[in-house]
């Protein structure tokens, strides 16, 4: 009698452990097919991401060699200025030493590299960021670009808004002397939307976190006073 019991407890325990390795195993099937999922769903976004991001892009006329900004100038010391049309502190740089830096440019000092990158998208609800650096390739592929800039500054939309329209964008650049036909269209279609994207990426790239930045042969330039850009490039010049 006890060895027939013994015998069944110990087939009771066998059945015990082939029923928990197969909860074990389809434990850990369950488990890998869920992370093969997690990863296929990435990859997945990943693909849709990059789909929406444009691998070609054209630079306007004026462009730099690398694509990444309009020259103004040909003096031997490089300014490089990356701004957003939206940002406020841009504005007021362009206000106080924007005339500075046009004298050192007019003197033959120094040529200025301007990058209008994208960073404050999220500030406007129309990507405004975005749309006013396009308009301000077209504004270049026009011959019009430091005259488009100094408008878009002068006519700053709030943050938070809608900025300015692609209609108003026309007209500004009408404005300047800009062909309505071409320029609009140029707008219009966000010709330079891919481009914008570049100069965008690229600035981070290189550590650009904010704006205004301003480098002078390569080195950030920390007093952006209109005697700190003075001293940077006259020092770059010796």
């Amino acid at each position: 009698m006890s060895s027939r019991k013994g015998q069944r407890d110990a087939a009771r325990v066998v059945r015990e452990q082939i029923a928990r390795e197969k909860r074990r195993k389809r434990t850990l099937w369950t488990s890998v097919a869920a992370v093969a999922v997690l990863i296929i769903a990435g990859l997945i976004g990943w693909s849709v991401f990059r789909s929406q991001k444009s691998d070609t892009w054209t630079a306007p006329p004026g462009a730099n060699d690398p694509g990444t900004g309009i020259v103004v100038g040909s003096g031997p010391v490089t300014i490089d200025l990356y701004e957003d049309y939206l940002c406020p502190v841009c504005r007021q740089f362009q206000q106080t030493t924007g005339p500075t830096i046009n004298q050192l440019v007019s003197a033959g000092k120094a040529k200025v590299v301007f990058h209008p990158v994208a960073y404050l998208n999220r500030y406007s609800t129309t990507e405004y960021s975005t749309r006013a650096s396009a308009a301000s390739g077209c504004a270049a592929k026009g011959g019009k670009f430091k005259e488009f800039t100094d408008q878009l500054f002068a006519r700053q939309p709030a943050e938070g808004s809608a900025g300015l329209s692609n209609d108003e964008l026309i007209d500004i650049g009408v404005g300047v002397g800009l062909d309505r036909d071409d320029f609009g269209s140029c707008v219009k279609d966000g010709t330079y939307k891919p481009w914008t994207e570049h100069v965008t990426d690229d600035a981070s790239k290189a550590g650009v976190t904010g704006t205004p930045t301003i480098k002078v042969n390569g080195k950030d330039v920390e007093d952006r006073s209109p005697e700190g850009v003075t001293a940077a490039v006259e020092a770059a010049g010796k």
